[in-house]
């Protein structure tokens, strides 16, 4: 087995697609002083109308829109409790997920006549990349060939946020919100505005990081169906201390250990030991980096 086969990089980039999206919107979030523990809730509410929109209209374009539209809603609901009534996010984000999975297990009934899960042959997904220019690019054709442009906006995402944070005005601004909203407030900075924009933002990242999972991953859509994913990428924005790059390697390490248990079910692994894979290793980074923190500070102090 062949970890750093062509191959084995393209599951990576396959499997850190739709956790990269959320986390990046989970990553700015925090920045803004609001740490969005929603993400697996909104991802699920995006999967659910992707497929639901695809499968009624036949484009995987309004299946994404309709994903993000979703997730944007239940957004909006964290974002009207936590911002506008000064309720606990935290309580509310797990207030939101929950939500998500009782609503759309009940839709997928009644609008989809289908228990557990809906698959379709003649479901629409996402255009691959090997299917466009990008394929016939040596090396980068084979590694994201497997993905398609829903992955591509994402890596494209963490570059642009990372000069959007240190460069634009507007992101200056936001990381100041999140370091000390009196102060931004007393300088005139609409505090409010700029935090429903980071929820909203998010929202819409996880809803088209449901919609890859569900359209571009795979093409079907059952119940519970990100299985954790939204967790590990808000361990991801904690990891990477919301900062793009480093949000984007704790993605890579998720994507990694993700890629290497299918390669391990496929050589007699159990399913249910390669399925807990990736979220052990995530489990056992965060408690390394939790142990290692504490043993830096003694050492600068």
């Amino acid at each position: 087995m062949n970890i750093l086969s062509l191959g084995f990089l393209a599951a990576v980039v396959l499997a850190v697609g739709p956790v990269l999206l959320a986390a990046l919107g989970g990553a700015v979030c925090s920045r803004v002083g609001v740490f969005n523990i929603g993400l697996e809730g909104q991802m699920l509410v995006g999967c659910f109308a992707a497929v639901a929109v695809t499968a009624q209209t036949g484009s995987a374009l309004l299946g994404a829109l309709a994903g993000m539209a979703a997730a944007l809603i239940l957004a909006a609901v964290l974002a009207a409790g936590a911002i506008g009534l000064r309720a606990d996010p935290i309580i509310l984000a797990i207030g939101t997920n929950l939500l998500a999975v009782g609503l759309t297990g009940f839709l997928l009934r009644t609008l989809l006549g289908r228990t557990g899960t809906y698959s379709d042959p003649g479901l629409a997904g996402f255009t691959r990349l090997a299917d466009t220019p990008i394929g016939a690019i040596p090396v980068l054709g084979d590694v994201l060939g497997a993905s398609s442009w829903a992955v591509l906006i994402a890596v494209l995402l963490v570059p642009a946020i990372s000069l959007f944070l240190s460069r634009h005005r507007w992101g200056l601004r936001l990381r100041g919100i999140g370091e000390n909203p009196e102060a931004a407030r007393s300088l005139g900075v609409p505090v409010s505005a700029y935090q429903w924009a980071a929820i909203l933002f998010c929202g819409a990242l996880c809803g088209l990081g449901g919609a890859q999972l569900a359209l571009g991953n795979v093409q079907l859509f059952s119940e519970q169906m990100t299985a954790g994913r939204g967790w590990v990428a808000v361990v991801a924005v904690m990891l990477g201390r919301s900062r793009p790059w480093p949000v984007l390697g704790a993605c890579l390490v998720f994507g990694a250990a993700d890629a290497l248990g299918f390669r391990l079910q496929g050589l007699g692994l159990p399913q249910q030991a390669t399925d807990a894979a990736p979220y052990l290793i995530t489990l056992v980074v965060l408690l390394l980096t939790s142990i290692r923190r504490p043993s830096l500070q003694k050492v600068t102090q």
